[in-house]
């Protein structure tokens, strides 16, 4: 052999020394990038960026396996802009040769992918790919996902150094998912724990039922990163949950009665266990009927409902919670701690209505007290002293005082009189059968969301089933239905809100929404009639117009001295 030969072959071979220990050096770096991270997000693209990066690919993906063991639930890409994405549509499900390395976890390597033999083709808009390399990811005994790369850089073909280079760091992308998962898994613990010594200090601290519904809401969307959630009682006389608080994107759900039949929060209602919706109801059939309800806000993907109550049994309400459409379902690893929360959430309903009825026990035992000492000392005194005059005015001479102290006998006993009606009253109030308001006006919302087109923003705060006699009661659920029939006929608005209050002294109902307003020289019968359903039990009826347009209606009517 000739020398210039000789060193031509060993300038090869010391270059393939150099580009091994390159790619081991490469590789490690690799390593220790993707087990520095903590957080399961970043873990995971860090993991496809580096292995696009070491086998020269010009495309990279990782699929995360869904809890069916047979689809994806994410699916993290590289080297596909924005536009790219946006255009190519709905991201794999996992069929196809995406399926045949979750049915088949071992590594394939391919020429050309379209021919092979679970090759679909590619959607529309989806740039040409050829070469193939496909790599499961195992979490300890647990196929957790794929990295799937194509299109080796410079035309050639993945060979078995790739499938090796990328085989090692799976390896390693395991001991790194699993870190990540136990990390966030105690992080979130502590995130559940916080949030049960917060809502318990909110109960030692006398929080109202409506602030602790709030509170239970945003800390599980919080800590679970969900879009959407909202907390769903049921009231009687109501054939359905009633949401009493949403918060995200569902905000406006408050007060929407969701039937119990054909949707998540009635089926976890009815049956005291925990159920979940895996996959985006948008994208066609889904493997729970409880889809339906989730579907009622658009862009919503996997979602759960847990019971606020014992297991097994009909709960106190339901907690909702949904992600987008792209997040991942809720996974058993989260399901356990939530349905703790979810305990903790039922005791402090209890407590919060225990609460209350101790409050409207100790008004009934305040009104019996207050009848008893007006039955046995403000009458028989006032009788005493009826008594005491009628004998008096005997011996009155003069004609003129012995009228005065007649008529003054009289007053007497029309006082006398007064006093055993208001004892009667106080005896016989709130001893009724039938709905309460509460549930009569969460009724009334509930039928005028579909002439609405969207539920309106409820809320309800005070005694409305202690403190409101019947006679306004009846008048204030009129009114409710009539301006709620108005802003679906007139208003032309997309966001309506109701508000019921009742105070020490009066009963607020107050009305708006973000339509076109209420004109001047519109129609007025069905606002003179409001009006004078206020006149009628001593209140007030007022039209206002905020800055911010639309219309504003409150109507009012005192409670103090009323029986």
């Amino acid at each position: 052999m000739r020398l210039d030969e000789l060193l031509e072959e060993l300038q090869v071979r010391i270059d393939a020394v150099r580009g091994t220990r390159d790619r081991v050096h490469s590789l490690l770096e690799a390593v220790v990038s993707v087990g520095r991270e903590l957080d399961l997000a970043q873990v995971l693209r860090r993991i496809v960026e580096a292995a696009a990066l070491l086998v020269e690919a010009e495309y990279g993906a990782l699929g995360v396996i869904g809890p069916d063991g047979r689809t994806l639930a994410q699916f993290l890409t590289v080297g596909l802009t924005d536009e790219q994405i946006a255009a190519i549509g709905p991201l794999p499900a996992g069929h196809g040769l995406l399926g045949e390395v979750i049915h088949h976890p071992e590594p394939l390597r391919l020429t050309d992918l379209g021919a092979h033999s679970s090759s679909y083709g590619f959607p529309a808009h989806h740039p040409p790919m050829r070469t193939f390399l496909g790599v499961p990811i195992r979490v300890r005994d647990e196929v957790f996902g794929n990295l799937y790369l194509t299109d080796k850089r410079g035309g050639v073909d993945f060979d078995t150094e790739d499938e090796a280079v990328i085989a090692t760091l799976s390896v390693a992308a395991g001991v790194a998912i699993d870190n990540a998962r136990l990390y966030e898994g105690s992080q979130r613990q502590q995130r559940w724990l916080r949030a049960n010594a917060e809502i318990t200090e909110s109960l030692l601290s006398g929080s109202s039922r409506p602030a602790v519904l709030e509170l239970i809401a945003r800390r599980a969307q919080e800590i679970t990163a969900a879009r959407l959630a909202h907390i769903a009682v049921p009231v009687d006389g109501v054939d359905g949950l009633v949401v009493e608080f949403s918060a995200g994107d569902g905000a406006a759900r408050q007060g929407l009665v969701i039937p119990l039949n054909g949707t998540l929060s009635g089926a976890a209602h009815r049956t005291g266990m925990p159920l979940t919706a895996t996959r985006a109801p948008d994208g066609g059939t889904g493997n729970h009927p409880g889809e339906a309800e989730v579907r009622e806000v658009n862009g919503l993907g996997p979602a759960v409902a847990v019971p606020l109550g014992t297991t097994g049994v009909e709960s106190r309400g339901v907690l909702l919670l949904s992600r987008s459409a792209e997040d991942p379902a809720f996974d058993e690893g989260e399901l356990e701690p939530l349905v703790a929360f979810a305990g903790q959430a039922a005791i402090a309903l209890e407590l919060a209505e225990r609460r209350r009825d101790a409050e409207q026990i100790a008004l009934l035992e305040e009104r019996d007290r207050i009848a008893r000492d007006l039955h046995d000392l403000a009458i028989q005194r006032l009788f005493a002293t009826g008594m005491t005059l009628q004998s008096a005015a005997r011996l009155v001479e003069h004609e003129g005082a012995a009228e005065r102290v007649g008529r003054a006998v009289d007053d007497l006993d029309e006082t006398i009189k007064i006093i055993r009606s208001t004892i009667f009253g106080l005896r016989t109030k709130d001893r009724g059968s039938g709905p309460g308001l509460r549930a009569r006006a969460a009724r009334a919302v509930g039928e005028a969301t579909p002439a609405l087109g969207h539920p309106p923003r409820f809320s309800m705060e005070g005694l409305l089933d202690t403190d409101v006699p019947q006679q306004i009661a009846d008048h204030v659920v009129a009114a409710l239905g009539e301006l709620l029939s108005n802003a679906a006929r007139h208003a032309q608005a997309t966001q309506v809100g109701v508000t019921l209050k009742a105070g020490p002294d009066e009963l607020v109902l107050t009305v708006s929404d973000n339509g076109k307003g209420i004109p001047a020289q519109g129609r007025r019968s069905g606002l003179r009639n409001l009006d004078e359903r206020a006149h009628d039990v001593g209140g007030t009826f007022t039209i206002e117009s905020p800055e911010e347009g639309g219309s504003r209606v409150v109507w009012r009517a005192p409670l103090r001295g009323v029986s």
